[in-house]
């Protein structure tokens, strides 16, 4: 089994940064590619960014220019840094771990962007 755990959300105002983070334990042999998505209240949960294991990012149109993902596979851990945010940023971010055949999503961490 692998637990997730996403931290560092909060309320920030439109403009603002925040950092959130995922930390991985448990049967985490071999980690492969990490996600963050988001789901915002009456909508679909959307990716946001993914990495590699080799440490290859990739992101959502509308994280381009403004979020970075980052990941230490020696901590098994992965980062959002997230800048320039937006009202419309407002969701709750949950990250995401492929190991082997299977998938495991963390609890989630709510990001609140105050106008």
């Amino acid at each position: 089994q692998v637990q997730l755990v996403e931290s560092g959300g909060g309320l920030v105002q439109a403009g603002g940064s925040l950092r959130l983070s995922c930390a991985a334990s448990g049967s985490i042999f071999n980690m492969g590619t990490m996600t963050w998505y988001r789901q915002a209240p009456g909508e679909r949960r959307e990716l946001v960014a993914a990495i590699t294991s080799g440490g290859t990012p990739n992101y959502a149109d509308f994280a381009k220019g403004r979020f970075t993902i980052s990941r230490d596979n020696a901590k098994n851990t992965m980062d959002l840094q997230m800048t320039s945010l937006k009202v419309e940023d407002t969701a709750k971010y949950y990250c995401k771990v492929i190991v082997g055949n299977a998938s495991y999503w963390g609890q989630g961490t709510q990001v609140t962007v105050s106008s």
